[in-house]
């Protein structure tokens, strides 16, 4: 007994050193990472940018309006190039990035110029969770400032010119069955020296013109869809007659689906559901809370696709939300035009 026991202890404390190594290994690799990065000298550093960290650099959901369970958040070091505008995709990078900061940024690491004459490169790899299995995956970008070139996998996936718009990539097909995969960016951007909308952006800032803005500046992120999916939302608020209109844009064959929503009164979900194949359905809502700045109430929704059967079974849900209000413009009582809020001046 005392033979076993001393050998049991014995392996108790080998798993326990093994766990000691593997632990202090991967806080190895993670500070080593870390200590490739920190932000650039930034001339207009707040308070708060001290705790920014690759492991923490917008981390919250980035679709609040159209919000699904599952999601992969790509925020973090991605490695970067800066090379001439017309010259191939870079063999060699020249450091790490911290995304979504704009190169120009402080808080991004790196802090240069880009201009109109040098193009902006990008590249991560990622894995694929195995829970995603049978569904498509689709590639976010919040916003990149400006003219983007995706490839996955040495797939292109697309190309979107706009600073300031989000955009969505189908990337599935390009995907490898396992194993890590790659995204690479290109990014090309004239600032001041192009005719697209760009605010006060230029090349050299001073009095109320700002630093230029090029790459990526808002969240990436992976989500997986079914086939048929929802691909947007269009709420529209009757204060009049107290009712909400949702309309449901979705991708793939939605002739078969119906869809649900539902609307939370107290701990309890109202369900208003439409004909397969229609995509607009309207729900009353009783005694409407309706919205203003002084009481700014948002009604909290489910919207689901949903294939008969029984029972029926949900293929694709996501989380809203509105406020119930009315904005117009008309006449006063004395004539002038004036702004309405829910029928008050």
């Amino acid at each position: 007994m005392a033979a076993k026991r001393s050998e049991r202890d014995c392996m108790v404390k080998v798993n326990k050193m093994w766990c000691l190594v593997v632990m202090c290994t991967v806080l190895c690799i993670c500070s080593s990472v870390w200590a490739k990065w920190k932000p650039a000298d930034g001339p207009l550093m707040t308070r708060w940018a001290k705790d920014v960290s690759p492991s923490n650099a917008h981390p919250e959901y980035p679709r609040p309006q159209m919000v699904r369970k599952d999601w992969l958040n790509l925020n973090g070091l991605w490695e970067y190039a800066i090379t001439a505008k017309d010259e191939e995709q870079p063999k060699k990078f020249d450091g790490r990035i911290l995304v979504p900061y704009p190169v120009e940024s402080a808080l991004s690491g790196v802090m240069k110029p880009v201009g109109e004459k040098k193009r902006l490169w990008y590249r991560r790899t990622f894995k694929v969770p195995g829970k995603w299995k049978g569904q498509r995956v689709l590639l976010h970008f919040g916003a990149v400032d400006w003219d983007t070139t995706v490839w996955v996998n040495g797939k292109e996936a697309g190309k979107h010119r706009g600073g300031y718009d989000a955009f969505t990539f189908d990337i599935t097909d390009a995907l490898k069955k396992s194993g890590s995969q790659e995204i690479v960016l290109s990014v090309w951007d004239p600032t001041n020296a192009g005719n697209q909308p760009r605010g006060k952006q230029v090349k050299k800032p001073g009095g109320i013109m700002y630093t230029a803005v090029t790459g990526i500046w808002q969240t990436v992120w992976l989500e997986p869809v079914p086939q048929t999916y929802i691909a947007a939302l269009k709420i529209v608020p009757d204060v009049d007659n107290s009712t909400v209109q949702i309309t449901v844009n979705t991708i793939g064959n939605g002739s078969q689906y119906y869809i649900n929503a539902m609307r939370r009164s107290g701990d309890l979900w109202l369900v208003s559901v439409a004909s397969p194949g229609i995509n607009t359905l309207k729900i009353k809502i009783p005694d409407p809370k309706l919205w203003s700045p002084d009481s700014p109430f948002l009604y909290d929704f489910k919207v689901k696709l949903v294939k008969g059967g029984k029972p029926p079974r949900a293929f694709d849900e996501v989380t809203t939300y509105l406020g119930m209000r009315k904005i117009e413009v008309k006449k006063d009582k004395a004539g002038i035009n004036r702004l309405f809020l829910n029928n008050k001046s």
